[in-house]
């Protein structure tokens, strides 16, 4: 062998650079800390399991109140929406409804009209009304207000039936002398318009007011229908002077009956103290945010006038003026027709409240139907 031979040693067994420590057996040892070096980190052991249990609980059970939040918010919203589609529907009739009642009215109470001119009317309303009994049957209306809605129809239809009656009733008894017993059949019709407004408001209107309470639905109003804007309408007092009012008239719009027709003003009030004023003398009248008149005026004929228009006027540089109508008044009744909400008048100047109660067809005697009161206004 060669110099060259020993000096190269060829070592088949040494392990690679990048191969792994042989395994220890027994124990493993812990690293130590070089003397002076800066302290080890402590180790993260992680979420303990029970803890993890917990928070997915608690997560779970957040993302079921908040899903039964959101669908109860879906459900009154769906609510709300469902009893509003279906009030919008019904409004329009109770509107219509309301409108037809005033009409009525206003047709008795239409100076010199006659009993078959009435009967029409009355015909032209019903058929109205029918029209709108057909389009409630056909509004489907939530599922908790079906009841109610059937009494809507019952309603619509009540009044309808009601008008026909009349109608016919009025074109059997025209000119006749029969007016107690004719006037006794027009009050028993007029209990299906009665019933109508009862049943409206205590079988449609406070039933429907109460499930939206119950629902815990507001900002909707339940439509109130009133068709008879006057009292006693269904009694043989009420039509016993329209029957002889309506036979009377003639087509010129006078009365045939031979009996006086006519009214006259009883007196006048400064309101709201009620001092009686003076046609003689003058009257000091102290103002108030409450200042306003009542006029007072009867029926002084034998036969029943209608649409009894009184005014009132201020005469002063910028004239005050107010006028009110008396629908209806009997023979011997006397009303009370109150002004109020006046503009300011003028103060401490001699001025004059003039009161005027408009004649009727066929009144012979309208010389007591006004008056001048002499007043001077003042802040008290």
């Amino acid at each position: 062998m060669s110099e060259y031979d020993s000096d190269i040693e060829f070592d088949f067994f040494d392990e690679p650079e990048t191969g792994e420590s042989p395994a220890q057996s027994g124990r493993t040892r812990s690293q130590q800390r070089p003397p002076g070096g800066p302290p080890r980190p402590p180790e993260h052991r992680g979420i303990p399991p029970t803890a993890r249990l917990a928070g997915l609980i608690a997560f779970g059970i957040l993302i079921v109140v908040l899903l039964v939040l959101w669908v109860q918010s879906c459900s009154g919203t769906s609510k709300k929406s469902s009893y509003e589609h279906y009030l919008d529907k019904v409004a329009p009739l109770a509107l219509d409804s309301n409108r037809a009642g005033n009409a009525l009215a206003t047709a008795i109470a239409t100076p010199g009209i006659k009993a078959g001119e009435l009967a029409n009317k009355m015909d032209q309303l019903s058929q109205q009304l029918q029209v709108d009994a057909q389009t409630a049957t056909k509004i489907k209306p939530p599922s908790n207000l079906v009841t109610p809605h059937r009494y809507v129809v019952s309603s619509l239809q009540l009044r309808t039936d009601g008008l026909a009656g009349l109608a016919r009733e009025l074109r059997a008894g025209a000119g006749s002398t029969k007016v107690s017993e004719t006037a006794a059949n027009l009050a028993t019709l007029s209990q299906y318009l009665v019933a109508s407004d009862v049943l409206w408001d205590v079988r449609f209107r406070e039933p429907t007011r109460l499930a939206l309470q119950q629902d815990n639905v507001t900002g909707l109003t339940v439509p109130a229908s009133r068709f008879l804007s006057e009292q006693g309408v269904d009694s043989s007092a009420f039509w016993t002077p329209v029957v002889e009012r309506l036979n009377g008239n003639t087509t010129s719009g006078g009365n045939t009956s031979g009996r006086a027709v006519g009214t006259k003003l009883v007196g006048t009030k400064a309101l709201p103290k009620g001092q009686e004023l003076s046609t003689t003398r003058l009257n000091t009248v102290v103002d108030s945010q409450n200042l306003g008149f009542a006029v007072t005026v009867e029926n002084s004929g034998d036969v029943q006038v209608a649409s009894v228009r009184v005014t009132i006027t201020i005469k002063q540089a910028k004239p005050i003026t107010a006028s009110q109508t008396i629908s209806l008044l009997n023979p011997g009744q006397s009303t009370v027709v109150n002004f109020k909400n006046l503009p300011q008048p003028e103060f401490v100047t001699k001025t004059t409240l003039e009161v005027d109660v408009a004649p009727v067809p066929g009144e012979t005697n309208p010389r007591n139907n006004s008056a001048s009161y002499p007043v001077i206004f003042s802040l008290g």
